[in-house]
């Protein structure tokens, strides 16, 4: 291990590309693409030179000094020698793949050349814009005006590679001192002082950086003690997570456009008539109508908690018009029961939505900070129940929440086996619980209808934030119900979420990243992709074309030809060459290409499951649809081992939206005649169950 760290950290063999004595966080086939478009800029504007050089061939003395002769000239020679470097850039570039950067060996010395040749541009570009200014008069205004345009365009560009420069420098990539011997794998490991002293000043130092990063990231945040627990904490799981592989963005992008594709393969080659009708948990006989409607019906509140934002977004046309007439308007004695809503705007959206009234409502709480996050509690006559909806992820504060991925112990009273939760979202509805019961919000509820029940709902982080609340008031209210929509897949133990079943029903639309997202499913993403992407035997420049082409027109997925292909038989239980050189440091999460795909096998963290019994929302028909095809959906009771891996797709975050669970609600339990463009309009899709 120790050997492979410091294989990977000095002698610049991974795909990070190795210059000026340091890891950037750009591999060296990462310049095809700003290579073109700057070759492509940099050939126009040559050609734009010459003609202007042509046009005044023989009257360069307009200035009687000849320097307009000079620059063009000079120009014209900088501009050829920065088209040959960035022809052999380009090329070079396209050679080999993402873990054989042999071919692109004289990268290096490439980009050596071309920092080189900044340095005349920018003397060039301060010529340039002495002669405009003390040396144009009597010249063509026109040949003023292109040698403007050609000093304007350097320190363009000489900005813009700056900026670049800014957003690929990597802080952990600097140069360390080269170990005294390179011994074999296993002589001394990392066992030894010196390779631990070594590992834990590296951690030490990604701790900080990640950090640092996030307090920028965070810089209009109060810089509190919560704030810094919190950076701390989302540093060190983002340094853990990121501190065993060399692959930079374009490489896990080229990795995720290649899994969505053999995903859509595996898909395709799946028996259709294989639908898992009932999980096993979900009781025999359940009514799946019955709890459709109630999850649409509740998913309305848990809509409205995101206030305006969501309204307006929803109803982009009417919105702006209903809620003007109420936000800005005082009435500080109407809203006593309202906290945090300055401008009144977020109840209004609220009022709107539910179609409640004021006096249905018993506490709005729009106070938001890192683990507090909005709710509110209302009277719902219509099902009898006192209602509490948690709002989701709306602001950077509710992202930190999220981010805050540990587990944190949850001792239920009754619940055997280890019971533990997602940190943020615990102490969120931690929070929730102390201020329903301490300040007597239910019990305020439950004396005005004492023969209501108790119902909680939420979407993502307010799921997740209802679920473990759900949990924490069971013993409370018995007969409680909570319907989580699109929660948070590593939220609750095993014991937990079995314990939630009786009372929770989670709500997923099509493949939603946020249920498959946890600790251990990104693990087992970041394994595939570095199994794929060691696999392929194409450049990253045609990955990346293939994908996008896929992505935007979709087509057969291409049938990459893989590192396997040739390989033999006793060779298989083996990492490939390339796979191994995408790992600074060996750790749990990475396996052979031998080893079972089941996330299972990669418990580096405690494993977290989705809350209790989950209802799965999914497309009937084809994957891909054009905008004016009909819609079908269908429900089915699943099990939360389906949610155990990732799925790549376009849909991945739109079918996490609020607005696109509430329409396929509607749509199942609606009977409306279907409309044009189901995805921008609402509630008018046929159903299908």
């Amino acid at each position: 291990m120790k050997t492979n760290l410091y294989l990977g950290l000095f002698t610049g063999k991974m795909p990070g590309m190795v210059v000026f004595g340091r890891r950037w966080g750009i591999a060296s086939d990462d310049l095809v693409f700003p290579g073109s478009f700057e070759l492509f800029i940099r050939v126009l504007w040559w050609i734009g030179t010459m003609i202007l050089f042509t046009y005044h061939k023989g009257h360069f003395d307009c200035n009687e000094r000849g320097v307009l002769h000079s620059y063009l000239v000079g120009l014209l020679v900088v501009l050829a020698l920065i088209i040959l470097s960035l022809c052999a850039i380009v090329y070079v570039s396209a050679q080999g793949t993402i873990t054989n950067p042999g071919p692109r060996r004289s990268m290096p010395a490439l980009v050596y050349l071309r920092a080189l040749l900044y340095l005349p541009e920018l003397v060039w570009a301060c010529l340039g814009a002495v002669w405009v200014s003390d040396d144009s008069k009597g010249c063509d205004p026109a040949t003023v005006g292109a040698v403007i345009a050609a000093v304007v365009a350097s320190w363009i560009i000489l900005l813009f590679t700056g900026i670049g420069v800014v957003f690929v420098f990597d802080p952990l990539g600097d140069p360390r001192p080269q170990p005294p011997t390179m011994e074999p794998l296993g002589v001394r490991d990392l066992q030894s002082s010196e390779g631990s002293q070594f590992l834990s000043t590296a951690r030490s130092l990604a701790v900080k950086v990640w950090e640092s990063r996030l307090r920028l990231l965070c810089c209009c945040l109060p810089q509190d003690e919560s704030h810094r627990a919190a950076f701390s904490s989302i540093a060190q799981l983002f340094s853990s997570f990121f501190s065993d592989t060399d692959l930079v963005p374009s490489d896990i992008a080229a990795g995720l456009a290649l899994l969505h594709q053999e995903q859509d393969k595996m898909e395709k080659s799946r028996d259709p008539e294989v639908i898992v009708s009932h999980s096993p948990s979900s009781p025999i006989g359940e009514d799946l109508e019955t709890e459709l409607e109630k999850a649409a019906h509740c998913m309305q509140f848990a809509a409205a908690a995101y206030g305006w934002p969501l309204y307006i977004y929803s109803n982009p046309l009417t919105g702006p018009c209903k809620l003007s007439g109420d936000c800005c308007r005082s009435r500080a004695a109407e809203y006593e029961i309202v906290g945090g809503d300055h401008l009144g705007c977020h109840f209004s959206s609220i009022l709107q939505s539910t179609g409640l009234q004021y006096r249905d409502f018993i506490h709005v709480s729009f106070h938001n900070q890192i683990y507090e996050i909005p709710f509110y509690v209302a009277l719902d006559h219509k099902r009898e129940a006192v209602l509490v909806a948690v709002r989701g992820t709306l602001s950077l504060k509710d992202v930190l929440t999220d981010l805050s991925a540990e587990c944190e112990n949850l001792p239920i009273e009754g619940v055997s086996g280890a019971c533990y939760a997602h940190k943020g979202i615990c102490q969120a509805a931690s929070y929730i619980y102390k201020k329903l019961v301490n300040d007597g919000i239910l019990n305020q509820a439950f004396s005005i209808a004492p023969e209501y029940k108790l119902v909680i709902t939420g979407h993502s982080l307010g799921a997740g934030a209802a679920s473990v609340l759900a949990i924490l008031l069971r013993n409370s209210f018995p007969t409680l119900q909570c319907y989580a929509f699109s929660p948070p897949g590593g939220l609750l133990s095993k014991a937990l979420a079995d314990y939630s079943k009786d009372f929770v029903i989670s709500v997923v639309l099509g493949k939603d990243l946020v249920p498959r997202l946890s600790i251990p499913n990104m693990e087992d993403l970041k394994r595939r992709i570095l199994k794929i992407v060691s696999n392929c035997n194409k450049p990253k420049y045609r990955i990346l074309l293939q994908g996008c082409w896929y992505e935007l027109f979709g087509g057969d997925p291409d049938d990459f030809p893989t590192e396997m292909d040739n390989r033999r038989e006793e060779e298989l239980g083996q990492p490939l060459l390339g796979e191994e050189s995408l790992m600074i440091r060996h750790s749990s999460s990475y396996q052979s290409l031998a080893s079972d795909d089941s996330p299972a096998h990669t418990a580096t963290h405690l494993p977290l499951f989705l809350p209790g019994r989950v209802l799965h929302i999914t497309e009937d028909g084809p994957s891909r649809r054009s905008c004016f095809s009909q819609v079908r959906y269908r429900a089915d009771w699943s099990n939360e081992m389906a949610f155990r891996s990732i799925l790549i797709s376009p849909r991945m975050l739109a079918d996490h939206m609020p607005d696109a669970v509430l329409r396929a609600l509607n749509s199942l339990t609606s009977d409306r005649p279907f409309s044009l463009c189901p995805s921008s309009l609402n509630n008018s899709q046929r159903n299908t169950i």
